[in-house]
């Protein structure tokens, strides 16, 4: 099955999303920056990708209109070396945004990081979208657990 995702450079130095190997879950992004951009320690930076996307399913194995979202996830080797994170944990590119994509860095480290112009910053992973109907209702249907929650289940 082949899911294909449109991608429209934006800038020239501008980099296709692309798998590191052949079992990557998410495809690298990279920064289309003209010019390093400085994180200062504790500070954030908005890092431009130069590209835009069509999330939409083109899979004609899932039907009609059947959603698709790219979810942006920080690059474990720049979070655990340099403290380079998402600055909202995980970004959302809906299926209906034709912009830049924009990735959000935060650095958590006590010295300022400089972002590369087409260094790999983040991951983008494609992910199928199921759109709820939400109905209010007087009861839910119980289980073992109930409302129990934050660490509810145990340690172990």
């Amino acid at each position: 099955m082949k899911t294909i995702i449109k991608i429209k450079r934006l800038r020239e130095n501008a980099k296709i999303p692309s798998y590191a190997t052949e079992g990557s879950a998410g495809a690298d992004l990279a920064s289309a920056a003209d010019e390093p951009i400085v994180i200062p320690a504790g500070g954030r930076a908005l890092i431009p990708t130069g590209i835009a996307a069509e999330a939409s399913c083109q899979d004609p194995s899932c039907g009609a209109d059947c959603g698709a979202a790219l979810m942006i996830y920080a690059r474990s080797g720049l979070a655990s070396k340099y403290g380079i994170a998402l600055a909202n944990g995980v970004g959302v590119v809906d299926s209906d945004y034709r912009g830049e994509i924009l990735v959000s860095l935060v650095n958590l480290s006590d010295k300022e990081y400089a972002v590369s112009p087409g260094e790999r910053i983040a991951q983008l992973v494609v992910t199928p979208v199921i759109r709820a109907v939400f109905e209010e209702a007087d009861n839910l249907d119980g289980t073992d657990r109930g409302a129990g929650g934050f660490g509810s289940t145990g340690k172990a």
